[in-house]
């Protein structure tokens, strides 16, 4: 067949019709692949899952954790956060161009204001940092540096899948689903303009 249609030339829209018209003819029917639903962590391993960092007595990593449960932001948003983008008085997050080059505001809850005031003024701003979370070498952290603080404690939970971050992030827009939280107040934390705020 390849033999054949090489003295045709063809090209991609050709081939591509081509296919078409011999499925129909040939009464193939196309296979849909079911997708898979992806894995939530469930409160009880979530539970379980921060006592083993609140054990650790790490309360950076403890404020990476909650930052990313608080306010779902991706990975590549989050470390890229930096001082100056957290408005304290009206509880809310700037996060900078954030998945399509977007800027959006993010609220964060009032309860968390006084931990995250408190590593933003004593851990940070002592350091002279630029950014919310930064390593010990006053560097901003890195996507894989985040998700490896991250491994290191869903390995110590015993969990059967790792919390990544994108992991962290569906279990906030999940929960705020199931409160029955409008999509409209859900939209800040997931970034997209549409009603695709469980997608990515």
């Amino acid at each position: 067949m390849a033999k054949y249609l090489r003295g045709e030339r063809p090209d991609y829209a050709y081939l591509k019709s081509l296919f078409q018209h011999l499925r129909a003819e040939l009464e193939v029917e196309v296979q849909k692949i079911a997708k898979k639903l992806p894995y939530v962590p469930t409160e009880e391993e979530l539970k379980r899952y921060y006592n083993v960092v609140w054990q650790a007595k790490n309360f950076q990593d403890m404020m990476i954790v909650k930052t990313l449960l608080y306010i779902g932001v991706r990975v590549s948003e989050l470390i890229n956060i930096k001082l100056p983008d957290v408005d304290f008085h009206d509880y809310q997050i700037r996060i900078n161009k954030g998945k399509g080059s977007k800027d959006r505001i993010v609220p964060f809850p009032q309860s968390f204001k006084e931990m995250l005031a408190m590593h933003a003024d004593d851990s940070m701003k002592k350091n002279q940092a630029v950014y919310l979370f930064e390593s010990s070498w006053k560097k901003k952290y890195t996507d894989r540096g985040i998700r490896k603080i991250l491994a290191k404690y869903s390995e110590e939970a015993g969990l059967v899948q790792n919390l990544s971050p994108h992991k962290l992030r569906h279990f906030l827009l999940t929960w705020l689903k199931k409160q029955d939280v409008d999509d409209a107040l859900i939209q800040p934390y997931s970034g997209h303009d549409s009603r695709k705020s469980l997608k990515s």
